[in-house]
């Protein structure tokens, strides 16, 4: 990347166990984080997300490779001379300070003046939503307030990169969605770039310019949030980024013929024949009513069907025994009331949306 902010080379970090095993968290990282981006680090737990941002930040010391932050060579350097701030999990408020000394708490630290410090705090609180509340104390306030100040003791200082580990995962639903909004909001106002880790999909698709998926200290998948969801390079992004569908078989064509011997139909078509391949069908892919004359479908017998309040969730078996899962929209309840559990019905699909997985292990 041209312009990158962050960039990591070769960036590698192993653990030792307490039985005396050796854990790979980092192997071989190589990343370059563009500047003003909005980057997440996605994947399940052990992944090496927390690990990658703690390197970046200076909280954990690489084996082997390097970190550069704005052209400048990071890896030796202690935390509090890196131009980063971190937003943690828990917050980490100091509980005896108001809103507005957490707030000013790096400021008084570097020796700002009060006349200057205390302007760019009534800003920042301003700007997160909290002016008015700077002689609170961290008690007094919401989940979601403490956050707020948690986010304006981060970016008052003003660094070039904020890392933010976790940070909406002790709210409820609700508040934590709006947040989601909030924060790319705010990344895009302050014009600064965010590293975000989560293991919450959604999280990670909602907020994104780009989303890194790890497994085994690697990355698997580095993309714009829409390709990783529809065109996912292995069967493990697939499965980890949202519901999927999985078909094992060999495409021929426009055709991939499944291990269980059903066909289906996929657009564009490959060209000759490729073995060891995987289709992928999302969910909300499916039809309980034909698109078009000639839309191609697979029967399948319905076992259940769940109500989740904006849709419907459908799941059954085909003929060759393999489970499915379909999600309908809820306004069309009539079509999935004439559907009894038990008896076979048709799935459609439109063939653009068939995926074709060409590698089937992680990279």
């Amino acid at each position: 990347m041209r312009d990158a902010i962050v960039r990591l080379v070769s960036a590698a970090k192993a653990f030792s166990t307490p039985e005396g095993r050796q854990v790979t968290a980092l192997d071989g990282v190589d990343l370059d984080i563009g500047r003003n981006e909005f980057i997440t680090l996605l994947g399940p737990s052990g992944c090496g997300k927390t690990t990658l941002l703690q390197a970046i930040s200076g909280f954990v010391d690489l084996d082997a490779g390097r970190i550069e932050i704005d052209g400048e060579d990071m890896t030796d350097r202690p935390p509090y001379r890196r131009p980063v701030n971190t937003v943690f999990q828990n917050y980490a408020l100091f509980p005896h300070l108001t809103v507005g000394e957490n707030a000013a708490y790096a400021l008084d630290v570097a020796g700002v003046a009060k006349a200057e410090r205390t302007e760019r705090v009534r800003a920042v609180l301003q700007m997160v939503g909290l002016d008015g509340m700077e002689g609170r104390l961290p008690r007094q306030l919401s989940g979601g307030q403490q956050q707020r100040v948690a986010l304006a003791r981060a970016i008052v200082a003003r660094p070039k990169v904020l890392l933010l580990d976790e940070p909406l995962s002790a709210l409820d639903k609700n508040l934590r969605e709006a947040m989601q909004l909030e924060l790319k909001t705010l990344q895009h106002e302050l014009g600064i770039t965010f590293i975000f880790v989560t293991h919450d999909q959604q999280e990670a698709l909602t907020m994104s310019d780009r989303v890194a998926v790890l497994a085994d200290g690697r990355i698997q998948q580095l993309d714009a949030p829409r390709h990783v969801y529809d065109k996912p390079v292995s069967t493990f992004v697939a499965s980890f980024i949202g519901a999927s569908n999985l078909f094992e078989g060999q495409v021929d064509g426009q055709d991939f013929r499944t291990a269980e011997g059903v066909t289906i139909r996929h657009w564009p078509a490959t060209a000759g024949a490729a073995t060891g391949a995987t289709a992928l069908i999302r969910p909300e892919q499916f039809s309980l009513a034909s698109p078009t004359d000639d839309a191609p479908s697979l029967d399948v017998t319905v076992e259940q069907v769940v109500f989740v309040g904006s849709a419907f969730e459908l799941f059954g078996r085909t003929t060759g025994g393999r489970r499915l899962m379909a999600q309908v929209p809820a306004s069309q309840s009539n079509a999935v009331g004439a559907i009894e559990t038990g008896q076979s019905a048709r799935w459609y699909y439109d063939p653009a949306t068939v995926h074709i997985i060409t590698e089937r292990k992680a990279a």
